[in-house]
């Protein structure tokens, strides 16, 4: 019976380390870009737009649609900038531990 306590309580020590890690992960922000950088997207760790920057030479009303495609890939390099940072530090709680299909953090 010692075993399965002890388990229990790794298993639960590393479920609060898990949302302590995924609390400030979330608070931390990635910047996605295209473009050369003359688009800018930031994401929080919880996949948030909080910015966006264009560099004001790419506003021409009649190259609207450029503009647009720029940002969603701009939104689209955070976004994967920001999984990798959900995943890298997940990572350093399990060790690496495949846990199957678990979606993480969310």
């Amino acid at each position: 019976m010692m075993n399965i306590q002890n388990l229990m309580k790794q298993a639960q020590m590393m479920q609060k380390k898990m949302e302590d890690t995924q609390n400030k992960l979330a608070e931390k922000e990635v910047v996605g870009s295209s473009g050369g950088g003359m688009v800018k997207v930031t994401l929080n760790g919880k996949f948030v737009a909080k910015k966006v920057e264009i560099d004001k030479t790419l506003i021409n009303p009649d190259e609207v649609d450029i503009l647009e495609d720029l940002i969603l890939a701009a939104y689209n390099d955070a976004q994967i900038k920001a999984d990798k940072m959900m995943n890298d530090g997940m990572k350093e709680i399990t060790g690496g531990l495949n846990l199957g299909g678990l979606k993480l953090p969310f």
